[in-house]
């Protein structure tokens, strides 16, 4: 018995090292994206002073911005506001002169994603963070531009609108349109489900999809003020941001505010191509509630909770109700739950991939979608392919013939197989057209990794494939066609033949190309 007691403490440390290992190479990995980023985005185009030649009169009052490199700019600009935590913005409350937008506003606070720690760090952080960014070649010009937004990565749980990575200074002035950067209610902010606690919280699941359709409506009424197209708006966003779009190509509340969709590297399976049900959210809700001491009758006291309490009892929760439900948690075999939207028959009435189709707002709306060709697995070898076979590894050089045969191990298939289930049940659904890529470029320091596309998509990169890449994503806004000068043309995609841009400095149609890679990788994965 003492024996057997022995083993049980031996395997329960065993586990808990393990377990501190794979958390040490998520945070790491996070790090190193981090850094990646910072490295290779262009530096902040350096913030001016506001001039009279950039006032625009929006819905609720008059806007000062700055012109830097001949683009208009304006941070900051507030699309609404919350008054209160877990329920919908309001709109702005007017002001009176003019307000001066050359500093960033404020973000939302962030949240635990992945198992990472959250930050106590709340400076610059507020649950009142409606506002956006906006860089525009000419304004009151009576000219309509395609208006590109973005929306920022970070999982539903983390990040920014105002990171240096995503400044529209170079893409509004190579491309000749409007960008605009939203910023929004994330984590706990956004995506706690109190609807079980009064007619008041009856949205909270879904407040920081809420607050982007709110922007979206703002965009609609004013952007022809900043020289942008209300009739032609792109909706692009990355990894969390692209399963952003794919949450607005799904809810009926954000039909007819938008016309394209872009996703880059932007669905897990359990985020993106699907999302919480009522039954989770609902419990990962009494956990938090549990974990604050909070009932029913006291409901309002999370209004006045701190954000690191709020923050650490959500951590827990998500855990715990992950363990309960059994969700995969990302790039670990353990379970885990991650904030995001919620399936609850209204603002989210199905999955954007239902079992046999694509979610029916989003037939019509035209798709640019890919991915890269490591993701994580360029800046955490652990979580690559293992030990493969002699059939896996020409599988890859017969997908990859350009590729160093040794690289077959930092192939991704953990958001390559998403992506394309969501490309074929979408273009499965018969309606607008769907174009994809697989961004291939290696650039010597961490190959075609997670967000490596970033800076060729907003033009920070020169040189012929970021000049590529970003017309290709401006024609795609312009027009719904992703063909550019240099790049072979753009064949849209079908389960059947499988088109597929491979985005290098010598740019590839290929067919089907990973289709038998694929299968061999993860056998058991169908879409």
């Amino acid at each position: 018995m003492e024996k057997q007691k022995t083993k049980s403490k031996l395997a329960k440390r065993i586990l808990l090292v393990i377990a501190v290992i794979i958390g040490l190479i998520i945070i790491v990995g996070t790090a190193m994206f981090m850094y990646f980023c910072s490295q290779f985005a262009a530096p902040r185009v350096e913030i001016g002073d506001v001039t009279d030649a950039a006032i625009v009169e929006t819905s609720a009052g008059t806007v000062r911005g700055y012109i830097s490199d001949g683009i208009y700019t304006y941070h900051g600009i507030p699309y609404a506001e919350a008054a209160e935590r877990f329920v919908p913005a309001e709109k702005v409350t007017s002001w009176e002169g003019v307000l001066d937008t050359a500093q960033y506003g404020k973000t939302s606070p962030q949240g635990a994603i992945l198992g990472m720690p959250v930050s106590d760090d709340t400076e610059g952080t507020d649950n009142n963070c409606q506002n956006l960014n906006v860089w525009t070649p000419g304004i009151n010009d009576g000219k309509k531009r395609p208006v590109m937004v973005w929306l920022h990565g970070g999982g539903f749980s983390m990040g920014s609108a105002n990171d240096a990575s995503n400044d529209g200074t170079a893409l509004s002035k190579s491309g000749d349109v409007v960008v605009v950067s939203v910023n929004h209610r994330l984590n706990v902010y956004g995506y706690l489900d109190l609807s079980a606690y009064g007619e008041k919280y009856q949205h909270s699941s879904n407040i920081g999809m809420m607050d982007i359709v709110t922007s979206l409506e703002w965009i609609q009424e004013n952007i022809e003020s900043f020289g942008g197209d209300p009739g032609n708006i792109t909706v692009f966003g990355q990894s969390g941001g692209g399963a952003k779009v794919l949450s607005l190509m799904t809810s009926p509340y954000a039909k007819g505010l938008f016309h394209k969709g872009i996703v880059e590297s932007g669905a897990t399976e359990m985020m993106g191509v699907t999302f919480s049900t009522k039954e989770e959210s609902q419990r990962l809700a009494e956990n938090i509630l549990k974990n604050l001491g909070i009932s029913k009758d006291n409901i309002d006291a999370l209004q006045t909770v701190s954000n690191k309490e709020l923050q650490d009892a959500a951590s827990s929760a998500l855990l715990e109700t992950g363990v309960e439900f059994q969700i995969p948690a990302p790039l670990s075999d353990e379970y885990g739950m991650e904030w995001g939207p919620v399936i609850e028959g209204d603002f989210m009435p199905t999955n954007p991939v239902t079992t046999d189709s694509f979610a029916e707002m989003g037939k019509e709306i035209p798709l640019l979608i890919g991915s890269n060709l490591n993701e994580w697995n360029g800046m955490m070898p652990e979580a690559g392919n293992g030990d493969l076979t002699d059939e896996q590894i020409n599988a890859f050089v017969s997908a990859y013939p350009n590729e160093d045969r040794d690289e077959v191990n930092e192939v991704d298939t953990f958001i390559r197989l998403p992506m394309l289930k969501i490309m074929s049940h979408k273009a499965d659904k018969g309606g607008a057209s769907v174009y994809a890529y697989v961004f291939t470029y290696d650039d010597g320091v961490m190959g075609a990794s997670h967000g490596a596309e970033i800076p060729y998509v907003f033009a920070h990169q020169s040189g012929k494939l970021g000049e590529q890449v970003s017309q290709a994503w401006i024609n795609f806004a312009r027009n719904g066609n992703p063909k550019a000068d240099g790049l072979p043309d753009w064949e849209p995609y079908t389960r059947e033949r499988g088109a597929t841009m491979l985005l290098d400095t010598e740019s590839e149609l290929v067919y089907n190309h990973d289709v038998e890679l694929m299968k061999l990788l993860e056998p058991a994965y169908s879409y």
